[in-house]
């Protein structure tokens, strides 16, 4: 069967893709094998894109980053996931920040999403402001500075994309399943038109998806509430672009995500966060909360963090790392 899977240089390229489908369900059938396949024309074939987007952290910034490989499939590690809202004349804001942990071996997976509004010092602007605006003074770095001094965790990877690679990527993989909480309307981008939200399962588009995990003030529990939206469709843009049926989809969505999405993982790393997956898909993710308290200064509105809950979320953060 492994004869059966070399493809020749010069052979089409629609004829190879035709190959490739037929022998992932095959092998799918047998195990891992069909897992390598995926991984090894995923690098191949997206290689010159994957490298567009990467983009190296200054290290010396970093001094409590490992310089050593990590093994994602088996040794924990951290990664920081950033929605950017571009500004005109600006950098833009981080909009989402959500932190996750993963420890491989014992299947943990911890994830906290940092409430944009956040009151916190943010080192390269000098000041205490909104952690959002930590992107602003220079994008991914004081951004990941500002996260380290507010939670105290070690990053190793980080992904950001604005919300034009958002509705792209979600487009690209033809829509994605989502459970609405309650009913409620929001304001599409594009159109400007309000669509209604329905309770219950759906399916959405790039534009809607979007407008679903923006919307905030209709929902009772605000920024949390709004967190858990982002925090679900993550999962669903995750779990589609790894099933075996977006395989042909995958030069697409690479394309699609350009100068839209930048990120220190390298093309190298990509099988391993694939195979990384395919482990731990189906285990439960604990969504830790930031407890705090809304008020105004200066008529500015921020969400105040109790430190109690920033440390007890630190430490549960770093037990995964550690353990």
């Amino acid at each position: 069967m492994h004869d059966s899977r070399i493809v020749k240089k010069n052979i089409k390229r629609r004829r190879r893709i035709r190959v490739f489908r037929v022998g992932l369900l095959l092998i799918l059938l047998i195990g891992i094998g069909g897992l390598t396949v995926f991984g090894v024309n995923l690098y191949n074939d997206t290689k010159s894109a994957s490298n567009s987007i990467y983009q190296e952290l200054d290290s010396e910034k970093f001094p409590n980053q490992r310089l050593e490989d990590v093994e994602v499939t088996k040794e924990p590690f951290s990664i920081l996931l950033v929605g950017v809202e571009n500004q005109e004349g600006g950098l833009g804001r981080s909009d989402v920040l959500l932190l996750i942990t993963v420890n491989p071996e014992k299947k943990d997976i911890e994830m906290v999403s940092i409430p944009r509004d956040t009151l916190t010092y943010v080192p390269e602007a000098g000041i205490e402001t909104k952690i959002a605006h930590s992107y602003g003074y220079g994008g991914i770095e004081p951004t990941i500075e500002a996260v380290n001094h507010f939670i105290d965790v070690p990053i190793d990877y980080y992904v950001t994309t604005n919300f034009n690679g958002f509705e792209d990527i979600v487009d690209s993989l033809g829509g994605i399943d989502v459970d609405i909480p309650f009913t409620f309307k929001a304001q599409l981008t594009d159109s400007l038109k309000w669509k209604t939200f329905y309770e219950g399962k759906d399916e959405l588009n790039g534009n809607e998806a979007l407008a679903f995990v923006r919307m905030r003030k209709s929902d009772p529990l605000g920024d949390h509430g709004r967190n858990e939206r982002q925090q679900q469709v993550i999962k669903a843009i995750i779990d589609k672009g790894t099933s075996f049926s977006s395989i042909t989809k995958t030069d697409e969505v690479l394309e699609d995500l350009g100068d839209n999405v930048k990120t220190n993982i390298p093309p190298s790393k990509f099988l391993s966060f694939v195979k990384l997956y395919t482990k731990i898909k189906d285990t439960k993710i604990h969504q830790l909360k930031i407890d705090g308290y809304d008020d105004y200064i200066d008529e500015t509105y921020y969400y105040i963090p109790d430190m109690e809950s920033i440390d007890e979320t630190s430490k549960q953060l770093n037990d995964t790392l550690n353990s």
